[in-house]
């Protein structure tokens, strides 16, 4: 008895462990992803402060270059020519270069944001004054104490991805989309990375802010340790009630011990003391009335065994109803075992696939049913056990007949099914097919993340073909053409056909480029194939290409749009050749 209360605890404590465990992970997911999203928007209002500061900081050199550029001493200076009084005026601003005429006085900051003002006389421009801000690291420091961001958080200069100022890794690249939020490696220290556009004063370099992913991992942890005591201490809770609530069963399952073997041994007038009106003396009391009832049981066992007869010809019905090839298999094998009292059963397919329910291995007698409707074949249902009757083999010859019915409504459920999605000529996705993939691939990359590309090809002159040697003619092109685009792409790929001689490709996980180049190499491929006529006449057929891309463009009707726009300026530009969207669709 105490070990029942051991396993009855085991039970409990494994029964609670599955959904515990994955509130853990629901909860912990949760928690790291609202730590990564808060870190995120930290790094966002810090950016946006350092840019503005970085505008002040122009702004402010701009307002140093315009007062000189206005006053009167400069004015003369500059008419008469005078560079050692120029010199003098911007002793105190070394950052100002006056350019006029031939000559220039002050000198230019490599690298420099800068702003020209130009002095204008009544005969013209006179020259001008270039405020330069030196894009180096007493600027970063300056940008940090008024970016607001926490003391572990950085503010970074990069010149073309390669860090210039702000960090220790200094001359480190990386490749992070502007406006996008990514960790990364910088050295040997893992970062939260957020940048800004290029600076429109200087195109190579940008601003951007950091901060350490450690930081991160461990509020994460933290949430994770406290989530992870919360699962044991609520496992140790219901381990405690298991075993307490199996002792209270312990108790009750020893006093009807011996009246059970009694029973067991044959001896009906065997009863148990039942005394009181709580829960355990209405058990006693219904056990003393089975006993007197199994009796009267055993003569109902016949008429319960035909009407699970009939409860088998109804299961028949709900067969039919369904098209689930793999369920209908599991269920015809799992009705048919019970149906019979079989040890086990087994269905075995054409293909030779077993769908195998209970212990097959302990049966010395077995049925076997085939599952034939007219001249197809569905396999056959065995099924082993000891001492089959007459019934069980006409029950299992029943259900066997329900079962082909209902397996021959899927294979036609199927069918009917593909050719609603397949195009009938070329054997590709049809349209709808392909709105469907594509509308399920965007909403994958928008949750997940990653590029998506698609991809029109349309065939160059195909209406000369039809023209020239016939409809017939033309559908052998596209074939041709389809086949051509099936072995070009993935298994992950879709290829279906748009609409007359006009194809799609949704390519998950290709950027742009990648796309571009899939599109080359099928154009190369059906450029130097020739497709020969009835009459065995070479058909020299080429294909344009149009390429768009996530996410440059974050829509399915703006993706399309973009694609059929590359493609329409590669016909125009003289076909066979493929064109990337560009820009078709910016963002702003």
């Amino acid at each position: 008895m105490g070990s029942f209360k051991v396993k009855l605890v085991a039970y409990f404590v494994l029964l609670s462990l599955l959904p515990l465990t994955a509130a853990f992970w629901g909860f912990s997911t949760v928690a790291a992803r609202a730590e990564t999203r808060r870190v995120d928007a930290r790094l966002q209002a810090g950016l946006r402060a350092t840019v503005a500061a970085y505008q002040e900081e122009l702004t402010a050199a701009d307002a140093t270059a315009e007062a000189l550029a206005r006053r009167p001493a400069f004015e003369r200076a500059l008419v008469a020519g005078d560079r050692e009084t120029i010199r003098r005026l911007l002793r105190k601003s070394p950052n100002l270069t006056v350019v006029a005429g031939g000559f220039r006085v002050g000198h230019a900051i490599p690298g420099a944001a800068t702003r020209r003002i130009s002095v204008v006389g009544p005969h013209g421009v006179r020259g001008a004054v270039i405020a330069s801000l030196p894009l180096d690291a007493a600027l970063v420091e300056r940008l940090q104490l008024r970016s607001g961001l926490d003391p572990d958080d950085h503010v970074v200069l990069l010149r073309n991805a390669a860090f210039l100022a702000g960090l220790k890794a200094l001359g480190s690249s990386v490749d992070v989309t502007p406006g996008s939020p990514r960790t990364s490696k910088i050295g040997k220290t893992r970062y939260r990375i957020l940048i800004a556009g290029t600076l429109e004063e200087q195109r190579a370099a940008t601003l951007g802010v950091v901060s350490p992913q450690a930081g991160i991992d461990a509020a994460n942890w933290a949430s994770e340790r406290k989530l992870l005591l919360g699962l044991l201490a609520s496992l140790i809770l219901v381990a405690a009630l298991a075993y307490f609530e199996g002792r209270a069963i312990v108790r009750t399952i020893r006093r009807l011990v011996d009246a059970a073997r009694a029973i067991a041994r044959g001896d009906l007038s065997q009863r148990v003391p039942a005394q009181g009106r709580d829960e355990l003396a209405l058990l006693g009391r219904t056990f003393n009335q089975m006993a007197g009832q199994l009796q009267t049981r055993l003569d109902e066992l016949d008429a319960e065994r035909e009407r699970l007869r009939d409860a088998i010809s109804r299961f028949g019905d709900v067969l039919g109803a369904t098209h689930d090839v793999d369920q209908l298999r599991r269920i015809i094998v799992e009705t048919a075992v019970e149906a019979t009292h079989a040890a086990g059963g087994v269905l075995v397919g054409e293909a030779g696939d077993l769908v195998q329910t209970g212990y097959p291995d302990k049966g010395e007698e077995r049925i076997e049913v085939p599952l034939r409707a007219g001249r197809i074949s569905f396999g056959s249902l065995i099924l082993f056990g000891d001492g089959f009757e007459d019934a069980d083999r006409m029950t299992a010859a029943s259900l066997a007949a329900q079962a082909v019915v209902a397996l021959d409504n899927a294979r036609l459920h199927r069918i009917v099914e593909r050719q609603a999605r397949i195009d009938g000529l070329t054997g590709l996705a049809n349209r709808r097919q392909c709105e469907d993939q594509l509308a399920t691939e965007l909403a994958r990359v928008e949750r997940f993340g990653g590029p998506l590309a698609v991809v029109l090809a349309d065939l160059d002159n195909f209406k000369d073909v039809n023209d020239r040697f016939g409809h017939a003619t033309g559908d052998i092109v596209l074939r041709e053409f389809a086949h051509t685009l099936e072995a070009g792409i993935r298994d992950v790929d879709l290829a279906g056909r748009w609409g007359g001689e006009e194809f799609l490709l949704v390519l998950p996980g290709t950027d742009l480029p990648g796309a571009a180049a899939v599109a080359e190499r099928i154009r190369e491929v059906r450029a130097a194939r020739v497709v020969l006529s009835p009459e065995g006449e070479p058909i020299h057929v080429t294909a344009s290409f149009g390429v768009a891309a996530f996410p440059e463009v974050r829509t399915a009707q703006e993706l399309l749009a973009s694609a059929d726009a590359a493609l329409y300026q590669a016909k125009a530009a003289g076909k066979n050749r493929v064109t990337a969207a560009q820009e078709a669709f910016t963002r702003p």
